[in-house]
Order: C-alpha cells, then structure tokens, then sequence
C-alpha cells in the first residue's frame, strides 16, 4: 500500500494532469497507430510543466501519467520551496489518466484515503474531462467528501466540450454578434462531410487566395490545414481533388465537425499576429483575468509558447481582446462552467482582431502565469519579459544521460534569483523526443531573446 508523506495541514490539494482526456476522440481516431502513440507519449512529458502551476504552493498531490526523474523534482523545489509536496502516478497509462487511476488499485485507495484522513480536500485537473468527472464519482461513491472547485457540476459539463470545440465557440460568436461586435471570427463555414466541406473550401480559397480547415477539436496544431496564396491549385476541380486527398489521410476528418474559413494573413506588429489571453471563472462564478500575451506558432499553425509582457500590445487591442474575453467568460460562467479558459486571436493586417478558438482548461502558458506571478509579483507582466517554448527540438537524446547533462549545459543562463533572470527548465521527460520546454525570464524583450540565443549556442554540444 502507499503511504502519503503529506502531514500537518488539514488541507490538501490533489492535481490529475489529464492532458490527453481533453481531445481523446481526436486521438483514438487519428489513423497512423504510431503518431497516435506518440501524441500521448507528448502529452505526458508535458505533463511536467504541470509542476510550476503550484510554485510556491504548500500542501500539493499531483497525479502525473509518468514518473519524474528525482533531479527534476529537486530542481524545481529548490526553485519554489514547496514544502509537502508529492507526485504520484499510475502503474501503466493509456492515455485517460483519470481511468488509468481507478484501474490502480492502491494508487485510487491511497487518493480514498488522503479525502478521508484531511479536513478539506480538492481535486483539480488540467482538464475537466468525463473521464475526470467519473473519477471524482467514484471517489465520492467511496463516503467521503471532496471539494472540485475547478469543475462544472455534471449537469453543466457540456459547456467544456461545446465552448472549447470550433464549432461551438463559432456558434456563440455567430448569437453574439449584436451584442459584443468585437466577438467576430474570420468569415467561414461548418460543414460534416469531406466531399461537401472540400468543395466549399475550394470556392472560398479561389476566391479569398487562402484558407484555413479545422477539424471539430485538435491539439497543438494537430488537426488543422492552413493553405496560403499559391498552395493550392486555382482551377476547381483540380483543388478539390487536392483537399480530398489531404482529407483522406487522417481518419478524424470523417468523424468530427469541419470549420472552414478564410485565412487572415497575421500582423505581426499585434502580438505577433497571434494574441491570446487566459481567464479563470472562480467557484463562485466570478471571471478573473490572468494574463494576455502573443503565442508564438510555426508557419503550420503548431503551438509552440508564448511571449509575455504587457508591451506585446497596445492599450487599444488590449482592451478589446480583455473585453471579447470577459464576454465568454461570462457566458460560461452562467451555465456554469468553473475553472481556466483562453482566447485565440488572429490579428489582421487592417487593424481587426478576430477570434480563432477558445480552450476551456488549463493551457500551455498557465504554468507560466503561476510561476511568473511567485518570482515577480501580480504586476509580473511589467517586471519582466517571457518567453517560452513548451517543446524546443534538440539534435540528439539519451533520456537519462542527457537529461542530467542539461542542467550543466545550461547552468551559465539558469535562472538566477538575485539577478531575476534566465532560463528555467520546465521539463526533460521530453527529452526522449528529441525536445525540451523551458521559460525565460529577461528585463527586456532584447535580454530575453538574447538569453535564448545563447541557449541555442549552448544546446549545441547536445549534438556532440
């Protein structure tokens, strides 16, 4: 049986890091048995950044689907002096961590036992998916009380997958129009089979010079086809028979929702063309903002970070993607939805903003807002400048070894607590895919991408 080391509070927090569980169908159905695999191999070495969401938090349980190496966790104690905090995991993982813990016998007895041996206990997620909500059914059914002050009640559960879907967030942009102008979305279509959606696609994209597909809810990139000018033939049959086939090499484009739009060329000049900004809806149903920022996205859509400061945008655009965001909020809010949310944005090259899809969990930049807000303060986005990459390529891996030559490597840019700057390593369970995630702190935007150029220099002996 395991034992928890967790003592003297009479409060605790238990954390399941169930990336995976938030776009599990669009995993199931991805066609190539290999890649499927590895999105959830992905997902649980991201799960690792999950550490600095409680930096400086007491009192903290979290379910991971992997171990983390111990010179990880003592790296980021020594960072965050945490005190009684543990990390758990399942003995196997498929990908529905929340399943995977039920299955584990001792590890569902031993998170039975910390809801009944503390006064007040609450479970928490990245997401709030239904196999996370059956989880804390089956805890319950068990006679003790547990608090889930992060997640809708079943009876709203809805709102999670329908307003972080494309198409649901398209819905709600489409009734809000007369209410919240700014609430607008690039010109587009929903359509539910390949043959129709690739023949509307063709005509808006020899119209438009550009277009953009999404399937209902992907991941990180996944799931999307961006066709710029001259990507695509402009006679129509000759596109459609090429769209067709892009279509047929993946499984999940005959299953889900298609969103078909016109592609807005970015401006760059506007939080790098891609604003976005996070919200989190209290228990009590009040809306909070966390953070804006620019994402930082490869030419075919892949998220990669985000940078962070309040100079990514001016006051203008700032107020106009807070105001878009606290209108979904509460829209959320009063069908009652509870926990994190973001705003895409695209910002367009004439001065319009327009939203692109709305994420209602944790996203790839929270563990960066708590972490930033435990070393600079709440005013942390004028105190410093950000920038991050969740999964930044490395030439070369052998997990354990090269996970400890790491810290070394990087040791002349780590983030150094008297001088408030450099690089924190948010991750090295990635390493065994070839990539990394780290945070960078500077006191400027030119110190900051400075310090990741010499990370980049520095990361060339990996390759030696």
């Amino acid at each position: 049986m395991i034992k928890s080391t967790i003592k003297n509070s009479s409060e605790i927090t238990v954390y399941i890091s169930n990336m995976s569980e938030d776009v599990w169908p669009f995993i199931q159905s991805m066609s190539d048995p290999y890649e499927r695999q590895m999105e959830i191999i992905e997902n649980a070495g991201l799960a690792e950044h999950d550490l600095f969401s409680f930096t400086g938090r007491d009192n903290i349980i979290l379910v991971l689907p992997k171990s983390v190496s111990q010179k990880y966790i003592n790296y980021f104690l020594e960072l965050s002096h945490n005190k009684n905090f543990r990390i758990l995991t399942p003995k196997f993982h498929t990908g529905e961590i929340s399943k995977d813990i039920i299955s584990d016998k001792q590890l569902f007895v031993e998170l039975v036992n910390i809801s009944r041996n503390y006064k007040k206990v609450e479970i928490i997620s990245y997401t709030n998916s239904s196999q996370f909500l059956n989880l804390v059914k089956s805890i319950r059914e068990e006679g003790v009380l547990i608090d889930t002050p992060e997640s809708p009640a079943e009876a709203d559960s809805w709102t999670v997958d329908f307003f972080g879907s494309k198409s649901g967030i398209r819905q709600l942009a489409q009734q809000s129009a007369s209410r919240e102008p700014d609430f607008k979305m690039p010109p587009g279509l929903i359509s539910i089979d390949i043959e129709n959606t690739a023949k509307m696609a063709s005509k808006m994209y020899i119209k438009e010079n550009g277009l953009v597909i999404k399937t209902n809810k992907g991941h990180a990139g996944a799931g999307i086809l961006i066709f710029r000018q001259n990507s695509l033939p402009t006679d129509y049959v000759k596109c459609v028979t090429e769209i067709l086939k892009q279509f047929r090499h993946e499984n999940y484009w005959n299953r889900f929702p298609i969103i078909v739009e016109k592609y807005i060329d970015p401006a760059q000049s506007i939080g790098g063309g891609y604003p976005n900004a996070e919200f989190r809806i209290n228990k009590n149903g009040r809306v909070e903002f966390l953070y804006y920022c620019a994402l930082r996205v490869t030419p075919s859509g892949i998220f990669k970070g985000v940078e962070i400061n309040n100079a990514v945008l001016s006051d203008q655009d700032t107020a106009q993607i807070m105001d878009t965001g606290f209108f979904l909020g509460e829209q959320l809010a009063s069908r009652g939805y509870r926990g994190y949310f973001e705003l895409d944005f695209v910002a367009a090259k004439n001065g319009d903003i327009f939203v692109t899809e709305s994420n209602v969990r944790r996203t790839g930049g929270t563990h960066v807002y708590h972490l930033a807000k435990y070393l600079f303060g709440k005013d942390f986005m004028y105190d410093t400048f950000i920038l991050t990459n969740n999964a930044y390529p490395v030439k070369k891996s052998g997990p354990i070894v090269e996970a400890d030559r790491l810290y070394d490597v990087l040791s002349p840019i780590l983030y150094n607590p008297v001088k408030k700057e450099g690089i924190v390593v948010a991750g090295t369970r990635l390493l065994e895919q070839n990539s990394f995630g780290y945070v960078i702190f500077g006191n400027s935007k030119t110190r900051a991408e400075k310090i990741e150029e010499m990370m980049d220099k520095l990361l060339a002996g990996l390759s030696s």
